[in-house]
């Protein structure tokens, strides 16, 4: 079969008549890996069989950022990441093999990030104190409460905010706890971007509480 005048002057040939040569190292492309095509477990729900969230820790296992499986298969696949912890119950299938389902990976390299500074507002507030008054633990009509008054000098910040519920905000008025006879359930704090990392699943897996504790 010819290989065509194009294919002729582009390889060339010996004397005309021989096979065309090889073609040139620098012409040669090898594609990147790709990871294998996964097969899910099968599910009635509807839902992605890959659906899910996996924690991601910096180099230093310092807890970084959540990811969905296929993203943390990816890393793992193309070496960016090892995996850390897997889950028991799950796994990922290929036409020839058979994988761990992630859970847990580490970045292979450390990546500096900027200060994650989590913004002060009202419903940050609510979600770092758990959606419950600290005065008596109410879950609904809840507001903010400046433990020190604002009227008093109590600044908008972190350790002076709380949430309280209409009635414990009302009887408590323009006092501090301890002048109204009521006890703070928890002491206020500034909370880290890692907190929030659970409120992404609703609650965080087993195998997740010693990274994200530690930090």
């Amino acid at each position: 079969m010819s290989c065509g005048r194009g294919a002729g002057r582009m390889f060339g040939s010996a004397g005309g008549t021989g096979a065309p040569r090889q073609p040139p190292r620098r012409f040669l492309h090898v594609a990147p890996h790709r990871p294998l095509p996964l097969t899910p477990p099968r599910s009635g729900t509807g839902v992605s069989a890959l659906a899910g969230h996996v924690l991601v820790l910096n180099a230093d296992y310092q807890a970084l950022s959540v990811c969905s499986v296929e993203r943390a298969v990816g890393l793992v696949w193309l070496d960016k990441a090892e995996m850390v912890e897997a889950r028991a119950d799950r796994a990922l299938h290929s036409t020839r093999a058979t994988f761990p389902w992630p859970s847990v990976v580490r970045l292979r390299r450390y990546v500096r990030v900027p200060y994650r500074k989590v913004l002060l507002t009202r419903r940050n507030v609510l979600r770092r104190d758990g959606h419950r008054c600290v005065y008596c633990g109410a879950g609904e009509r809840l507001t903010l409460d400046h433990v020190v008054p604002k009227s008093r000098g109590g600044p908008d910040a972190w350790e002076n905010l709380v949430s309280a519920c209409t009635p414990c905000n009302n009887r408590k008025g323009n006092r501090t706890p301890e002048e109204a006879g009521m006890k703070l359930s928890k002491r206020p704090f500034r909370p880290s971007h890692v907190m929030y990392m659970r409120d992404l699943i609703g609650t965080s897996e087993e195998a997740w509480k010693p990274y994200l504790f530690a930090a």
